[in-house]
């Protein structure tokens, strides 16, 4: 397999993609660690920020303790999952940090890096928390022009096609 985004952060969900990764993929030419930091909390209202008002809400955090912390937590993030794939074996792995709608940059990101796959974990949400907060999951496997692999978790809905702890969608 080429080029594989795995969208990485701090959930059980997600922390489920490297087992995915490592029982269903197993090797690849070049791993791209994707972790999105979310600006402004949970809420979908950050979702239904237009392009101007995302820019707006992105120059503001610059420079200050929040947008400190949230690299701080960025670095964190994405050197743990790094590590597990070197000990897993696996080299050639590139990571990228990136800001705004989650859905948005990683598809954003997986057109730019080529990745001809994209892993993601599903972090089991009911429908009410995904009615308010959104669910990036879904929506990237909606959205994607490449095959999208999710990582389940026990709580995850059941799903068609599953294979073990994952399903492909398309």
């Amino acid at each position: 397999m080429g080029k594989i985004l795995i969208a990485v952060d701090e959930t059980q969900g997600s922390q489920k993609t490297l087992t995915t990764f490592r029982d269903v993929i197993r090797q690849s030419s070049e791993i791209i660690l994707v972790h999105v930091q979310r600006l402004a909390g949970k809420s979908v209202i950050i979702d239904m920020l237009g392009d101007a008002e995302m820019a707006t809400l992105k120059e503001s955090v610059k420079g200050t303790e929040h947008k400190q912390a949230l690299e701080r937590k960025s670095e964190q993030i994405l050197d743990n999952y790094k590590r597990v794939l070197e000990i897993m074996g696996h080299t050639g792995i590139k990571t990228i940090t990136a800001a705004g709608r989650p859905v948005d940059e990683i598809l954003r990101i997986a057109n730019e890096e080529s990745a001809e796959l994209i892993v993601l974990g599903c972090n089991g949400k009911t429908l009410m928390q995904k009615l308010f907060t959104g669910c990036v999951t879904r929506d990237v496997q909606k959205c994607a022009k490449v095959p999208v692999l999710i990582a389940k978790t026990g709580c995850c809905e059941k799903t068609a096609g599953v294979m073990g702890g994952a399903y492909a969608a398309r």
